[in-house]
């Protein structure tokens, strides 16, 4: 062993190679529940607030983001498949919708897609954050 090493004690054994990690996440896309959490958190960090209605699948599960403000509702987004690739785009009842047919609607696309993610943001500014969404991707 070199002089300068001296105080390292020798390895006794071989040094393991890891493996690669697997090539499962190459479509380019965050797993839902990852991409769910950021949201809140985004949501949060613009003094707003979000809560999760309905968890689908913790991989695979489509979003769908009920954006409101003061309780008002502003609009639905949802995270679709394109000819670029994923991109969010604009769904389902118009702004100031009353609460029972917009229950009604979700609860409609709950039952026909159970891999579904439900979460309602609550933000201060609704139209910059509908804006920097669709326009990310």
């Amino acid at each position: 062993m070199c002089e300068r090493y001296r105080h390292l004690h020798e390895v006794p054994h071989r040094p393991v190679r890891t493996r690669r990690l697997p090539r499962r996440m190459s479509d380019g896309r965050l797993p839902a529940h990852l991409e769910a959490s950021s949201l809140l958190r985004r949501a949060e960090a613009e003094r707003g607030f979000g809560m999760i209605l309905h968890k689908g699948d913790a991989d695979r599960g489509s979003l769908l983001l009920l954006i409101a403000s003061r309780g008002v509702h502003c609009a639905c987004l949802e995270r679709a498949l394109g000819p670029t690739g994923y991109a969010w785009q604009a769904v389902g009842p118009a702004a100031g919708v009353d609460a029972q047919s917009l229950a009604e609607w979700t609860s409609k696309r709950v039952r026909f897609d159970e891999d579904l993610w439900l979460i309602e943001l609550d933000i201060p500014d609704p139209q910059r954050f509908i804006a920097e969404t669709t326009s990310e991707g």
